[in-house]
């Protein structure tokens, strides 16, 4: 299978938030659809190894902060190269907090969406999160970023290298060997192999 093909897919990418306690964290996502209008519903997909995932699973509340075209690619290495275990992502941030008292983005956010989980799936690396959709509202209206416009207009061209091995179509990371695992997950963004491509 040409695995290209999936990229043809349309994607957003989403600041998810939550809080746990005195605790708040977010994490990108690219994976979040409205499902129904009556309820209004929409779907989450989180990845397993995000600390945020866990916030969800614990108290079942998150905000959606659609991000913009504005957004700077300092906004993705805040909320996507990092764990909310080790830092404080919110650290320097300005959010504000909705009615669920979690927080949303204040700068780069079309809009923001607050959801309160009534049914998950497990899909192996990631959870499926079915929420009603709880407060909302419209902040920059500015045009939703995609994934491709993210990838040609937001995300740093490779720099050239003399390493060989395999690198990360997402974030840049680089595996030296041959070859890659096939069960390789990127310890920076957490995609798997198939977002790697060869180099050197």
């Amino acid at each position: 299978m040409d695995n290209k093909a999936m990229y043809q897919l349309t994607y957003g990418l989403f600041v998810l938030s939550a809080k746990d306690g005195k605790k708040d964290n977010g994490c990108i996502i690219n994976t979040a659809a409205q499902v129904t209008t009556t309820p209004n519903r929409i779907t989450i997909a989180v990845n397993k190894q995000n600390f945020t995932h866990d916030m969800i699973k614990k108290t079942g509340a998150f905000n959606l902060s659609i991000l913009d075209e504005s957004v700077p690619f300092e906004v993705f290495q805040r909320f996507g190269f990092q764990s909310g275990r080790d830092v404080d992502k919110l650290d320097g941030i300005e959010a504000l907090r909705a009615e669920n008292g979690i927080v949303y983005l204040k700068e780069h956010a079309s809009a923001f969406l607050s959801g309160k989980v009534v049914q998950e799936m497990d899909l192996g690396s990631h959870t499926l999160f079915l929420a009603d959709v709880t407060d909302g509202e419209l902040l920059s209206g500015g045009s939703p970023v995609t994934y491709t416009y993210y990838q040609s207009h937001i995300k740093p061209k490779p720099q050239t290298t003399e390493k060989k091995g395999y690198r990360c179509k997402i974030c840049g990371y680089i595996y030296e060997g041959d070859p890659l695992p096939e069960d390789f997950i990127c310890p920076i963004c957490k995609h798997g192999a198939a977002d790697f491509e060869k180099i050197g």
